[in-house]
């Protein structure tokens, strides 16, 4: 069964046995207004925690995806090199940015599960 967690960075992660789906949530894509652009991090590189992994480009502002676990890129979300505006029409499902196989097990205390998250943000982060 998937689990999804989330940041406060305002990414969501969707574990799915070693393969964790990494996006933005739908806070987020609101933040930043209609996406223009997204830079993909390559397939194969090997990131830390806090490292840029993406770069997101839209009419307000542009941003960056900080990772947050260690591991290995295994694909990313092609659709958006052509249609960047699938994180504003669809931030949590068809507009994932990239997968990563985690370098070790997830500490799930570093996450917030949708509850959390939901508290987080009427908190004002």
């Amino acid at each position: 069964m998937d689990q999804v967690v989330y940041t406060k960075d305002h990414e969501w992660l969707r574990i799915e046995d070693n393969v964790v789906t990494i996006g933005v949530t739908e806070f987020a894509q609101e933040q930043l207004g209609d996406v223009v652009f997204i830079e993909l991090p390559e397939v194969g590189s090997e990131l830390s925690v806090g490292d840029e992994a993406a770069v997101i480009e839209s009419v307000k502002a542009a941003g960056e995806i900080a990772v947050p676990i260690d591991g290995v890129v295994l694909t990313v979300n092609e659709a958006l090199v052509d249609q960047p505006d699938l994180l504003n029409s669809a931030p949590e499902t068809d507009g994932w940015i990239f997968q990563v196989s985690p370098s070790e097990a997830l500490e799930m205390a570093d996450f917030m599960d949708a509850e959390q998250y939901q508290q987080f943000i009427q908190d004002g982060e």
